[in-house]
């Protein structure tokens, strides 16, 4: 039986606005094959070239720092990716849970623009692409948004002259979040056993609880069973309400059968 998630939105976001002095914008881009630095006025940048950069910023790990850095494995690109903090961790979760998204990119340029007559600069979180509009994301705790609304302004006013999305994200609720970080955990598809995964799909265990499914299948212990379901949990193939707990009780429904 496939279990469909359905995530009832990825944190919040805010919107702001500020002026620019036109053509004073560029966005500056690191090169993945050599790590070399390309500038390019800001209205010739293209989103599919943006797909293939390195991110802008090295970081350092060292003893006492403030910040939670490191690389997560995206089922999504099959690659590694950084982030910066635990916030900008919880985004990649969502954004590697999210079907509409099929390429994350980290710090895809420095972007340089001349506002209120004073050089400003700023390197957004990530950028997604996938079926619709690729989207600039920046993260940050609703705590500081607002002493960050002044640059979040000005890009995204820039972002969305490109024709491109602009979102601004926060926390979101703690159940979403522990769900998600939960079915991540089963993403790496190389890691369950194909023939189990085709027989659970081609099982009929819409209607089904969970407990019931996990010990619907004898030739395989109800530990692979278990796991498979939530890997088929993570990939959508059955939904469920990321608003409430996950318990064995939960009710199995395909994706296209809710």
């Amino acid at each position: 039986m496939s279990v469909s998630i359905e995530s009832s939105g990825c944190g919040k976001a805010t919107d702001v606005g500020q002026s620019v002095k036109p053509g004073s914008a560029s966005a500056a881009t690191r090169s993945s094959l050599d790590g070399s630095v390309r500038s390019t006025p800001w209205d010739q940048v293209e989103s599919c070239r943006l797909a293939s950069v390195s991110p802008w910023r090295n970081f350092r790990w060292r003893n006492g720092q403030r910040h939670y850095s490191g690389t997560y494995w995206s089922s999504t690109g099959c690659t590694h990716i950084i982030y910066e903090s635990r916030l900008e961790l919880a985004r990649l979760l969502f954004a590697d849970f999210d079907l509409d998204v099929n390429h994350i990119v980290a710090q895809p340029f420095l972007l340089s623009a001349e506002v209120d007559d004073r050089p400003r600069k700023h390197i957004p979180d990530y950028m997604l692409f996938g079926s619709g509009l690729p989207t600039v994301v920046d993260v940050k705790p609703q705590s500081r948004l607002a002493k960050a609304q002044f640059t979040f302004g000005w890009t995204r006013e820039l972002v969305e002259q490109r024709g491109w999305r602009y979102q601004v994200w926060t926390e979101p609720t703690d159940t979403e979040l522990a769900n998600v970080r939960f079915l991540a955990g089963f993403r790496r598809y190389q890691l369950f056993d194909p023939q189990l995964l085709e027989q659970v799909r081609a099982a009929d265990l819409d209607g089904v609880a969970f407990a019931e499914a996990c010990r619907s299948f004898p030739d395989f212990s109800v530990p692979l069973v278990r796991s498979a379901l939530l890997h088929l949990f993570w990939t959508q193939y059955f939904t469920v309400d990321l608003a409430r707990p996950l318990q064995s009780s939960a009710v199995l429904r395909k994706r296209n059968c809710v």
